[in-house]
């Protein structure tokens, strides 16, 4: 691991997946997943005396102005912070493996068809195993050559990215943080999150037949409840993409428990 002390690898033309990994953990010092605030002033002053090969002064109001105009212009959902994402589109990474990632997966919904098919047990988490399958197929979708030792780091990268328990799996949310965040509809639900409790109580009510599984219109009341309830507003064009999404993981048009318990809990169940 890079010596935290030293900002790593600002200065080479192209990174690897591994040398990216480490500007990231370097620069994103409370882990949240956002380069922010403070780490965000620090990021691009570094960059910046990267590229010039000199010092630059922080209260300096070219300086302010120079990181007003990058944050225009990388900074895509206007947030005020970096995202992964958007780190990989600013950092010149070697086969850029995040954005071979999104030529793989342009929607949401395609994300969760994708999730589906390697999420082989239904457990609401991909193996390290599924996710070398996974990352192959995205490679040879996005018509990238790779040899097995690249194969290997692009794994274990995505893996110290975003195994934060070290357990060796990955979750669904986590892994959809490599979507852009206009496509990350888990996103919009991080605020709605529901306890085990909650969710039996909502999955017993909206299954109105008691066949073990919601329906596309049972599952467009529910949503539509959810977010009524959360006092946020839903318009039909984003419901109708957060539907989707969500069947995308479903078994021919049927949502089981542990498919919506995946999108809609905190923690997926045991």
């Amino acid at each position: 691991m890079a010596n935290k002390a030293q900002p790593p690898y600002l200065h080479l033309a192209e990174l690897t997946a591994s040398q990216f990994l480490d500007i990231w953990k370097h620069f994103d010092t409370d882990g949240n997943g956002y380069i922010e605030g403070k780490e965000l002033e620090n990021f691009f002053k570094e960059l910046e005396t990267a590229r010039r090969g000199a010092g630059v002064d922080p209260t300096n109001v070219a300086f302010k102005e120079k990181m007003k105009e990058f944050m225009a212009k990388f900074d895509k959902n206007a947030d005020g912070r970096i995202e992964m994402s958007e780190l990989a589109q600013i950092l010149p990474t070697e086969e850029n493996f995040l954005l071979c990632f999104r030529q793989f997966v342009g929607s949401s919904s395609e994300f969760m068809a994708a999730w589906r098919r390697y999420d082989t047990d239904r457990s609401g988490y991909i193996e390290a195993n599924e996710l070398k399958g996974f990352l192959s197929d995205l490679l040879k979708k996005a018509n990238r050559h790779y040899d097995d030792q690249k194969l290997l780091e692009y794994t274990q990268t995505i893996l110290k990215m975003f195994d934060l328990n070290g357990d060796g799996k990955l979750g669904l949310s986590e892994m959809a943080r490599l979507l852009p965040v206009q496509e990350n509809f888990l996103l919009k639900f991080q605020g709605i999150k529901l306890t085990s409790e909650q969710f039996n109580a909502i999955f017993t009510y909206y299954d109105k037949d008691g066949n073990g599984y919601i329906d596309e219109q049972e599952l467009e009341a529910l949503l539509k409840d959810l977010y009524e309830k959360n006092n946020k507003e839903v318009d039909t064009k984003n419901l109708t993409g957060y539907k989707k999404s969500i069947m995308a993981l479903s078994d021919g048009g049927k949502l089981y428990r542990t498919e919506l318990e995946i999108v809609l809990c905190r923690e997926p169940m045991l």
